[in-house]
């Protein structure tokens, strides 16, 4: 669970809250006082240092009195898949902006190999967001991403003693679904 600082900012503009007043909802024990303002600006800024947690966000909807799902994205994160980023890629590209059961259902049916960890960090996601209380027909896709990983190294003997080296590529999946502020989303 990640806090989209873009709408953290304007809810509290909404509301007339300064980040001093949102910290003084948060404060706990390590994140008092001064710690506590400059973890709320961070937020604000989209930053997540400090790691956020879940008690914070809630502290942080009910202070702001709006549902934890109108300012926080779920994120899951498959690390390693065997394959390279430009074949999960295309994956992550097809189900990037669609709404979340669409995407399950294509990942579903499609008969690339990749689609099997990319469709776990989609369901990893969605489980998240289902934990604390989202609303799953108005969940979607915000975030989708695939970043290369360590390269495992391997060599082929050739004749006369010759070796040619072999690189096999690994990957970082990465989802956020989030809902969506309307009835429904796109398809």
């Amino acid at each position: 669970m990640k806090i989209r600082g873009d709408k953290l900012s304007s809810l509290a503009k909404e509301r007339g809250l300064s980040a001093e007043q949102l910290a003084a909802a948060v404060e706990r024990e390590g994140l008092k006082g001064t710690a506590a303002v400059s973890a709320v600006k961070n937020w604000m800024r989209g930053n997540d240092h400090p790691r956020c947690r879940p008690t914070d966000c809630a502290k942080l909807a009910s202070a702001l009195g709006v549902e934890l799902s109108a300012f926080v994205k779920f994120t899951s994160q498959v690390r390693n898949h065997r394959g390279s980023p430009r074949k999960a890629g295309l994956l992550v590209d097809l189900i990037r902006g669609k709404k979340a059961q669409v995407a399950e259902n294509l990942l579903t049916f499609t008969t690339k190999r990749a689609a099997l960890n990319v469709k776990k960090c989609l369901m990893a996601a969605l489980a998240d967001a289902r934990n604390f209380g989202a609303d799953v027909d108005r969940l979607y896709v915000v975030e989708s991403r695939c970043d290369e990983a360590t390269r495992m190294k391997r060599f082929h003997q050739k004749d006369r003693g010759r070796a040619h080296s072999i690189t096999k590529k690994f990957s970082h999946i990465t989802l956020s679904v989030a809902e969506r502020a309307g009835k429904g989303g796109k398809k």
